[in-house]
C-alpha cells in the first residue's frame, strides 16, 4: 500500500511537467504545424489573445491532464507493486535455497524485475494511453465541435467506428520502450540503494 501511495503522489507531481511537453510533442509528431514543436508551442501561446488570456494558454497546455493522471496512476500501481513483489519473492527464494542474505537483490536482478513490471504495466494501460493521445490531438484535428473531445464520446466513437483493436495501437513499441526504461531506471535505482546501504553498513561497523 505504501508503494502505491508513494508512486501515485510522484506521478501526479510529474504530470505538472509531463503533460505540457506531451501536448506539444504529440501535436508535432502527428504532423501538425509541419512537425515543428516550436510552432506547436507558439500556436498554444497565441491563445493568450483570447478573452481568457493566459488561462486559455494553461488550459491548452494541460489538455488531457485528467486522462494522463488516470493513465499514470494504475501504471505506477502495477509497475512498482509488481516490482517490489518480484524482488521480495526472489529474495526469499534465494535465502531459503542458498542462504543468501534476506532482502538482498542485485542491480541486475532488479533491472530484470523492473523490465517485466514495466512491460506488464505498459500493456495493461495501453488503452488509456491511446485515449490520452486522442484527447490531446482532438483540439487541433477537429475544430467543428469541442464536445467531440469529451472522453466518453471518444471512447464510444473509437470503439464503434475503428473497432476494439484500436485501443491497443502502438502496444509493441510502448511495451518495448517502457520495459527497457524500467530496466535502466529500476536497475540503476537498486544499484544506488545497494551502494548507499553498503556505505552505511561500513560506517556502522567502524563506529562499533
Amino acid at each position: 500500500m505504501v508503494h502505491m501511495v508513494a508512486a501515485s503522489l510522484g506521478e501526479i507531481a510529474a504530470c505538472a511537467v509531463r503533460v505540457p511537453t506531451e501536448v506539444i510533442k504529440q501535436r508535432a509528431q502527428a504532423g501538425l504545424f509541419k512537425g515543428s514543436s516550436l510552432a506547436a508551442f507558439q500556436d498554444i501561446l497565441a491563445f493568450r489573445r483570447q478573452t481568457n488570456g493566459y488561462a486559455a494558454v494553461l488550459s491548452e497546455l494541460y489538455r488531457g491532464s485528467g486522462i494522463t493522471i488516470i493513465r499514470e496512476l494504475p501504471f505506477a500501481w502495477i509497475q512498482f507493486t509488481l516490482w517490489e513483489y518480484l524482488k521480495a519473492s526472489y529474495s526469499e527464494m534465494q535465502a531459503q535455497k542458498y542462504q543468501r542474505q534476506q532482502g538482498l537483490v542485485t542491480a541486475g536482478e532488479s533491472a530484470i524485475f523492473g523490465s517485466l513490471a514495466g512491460a506488464v504495466a505498459a500493456g495493461i494501460t495501453t488503452p488509456l494511453d491511446v485515449l490520452k493521445t486522442r484527447i490531446m490531438l482532438q483540439r487541433r484535428q477537429d475544430h467543428s465541435n469541442a464536445h467531440d473531445a469529451n472522453a466518453f464520446n471518444l471512447i464510444r466513437n473509437i470503439t464503434r467506428v475503428e473497432g476494439w483493436k484500436t485501443w491497443f495501437s502502438g502496444l509493441i513499441p510502448r511495451v518495448t520502450w517502457i520495459s527497457v526504461g524500467g530496466a535502466v531506471f529500476l536497475g540503476t535505482y537498486q544499484w544506488g540503494w545497494n551502494a548507499l546501504d553498503r556505505g552505511a553498513t561500513r560506517e556502522f561497523e567502524e563506529d562499533k
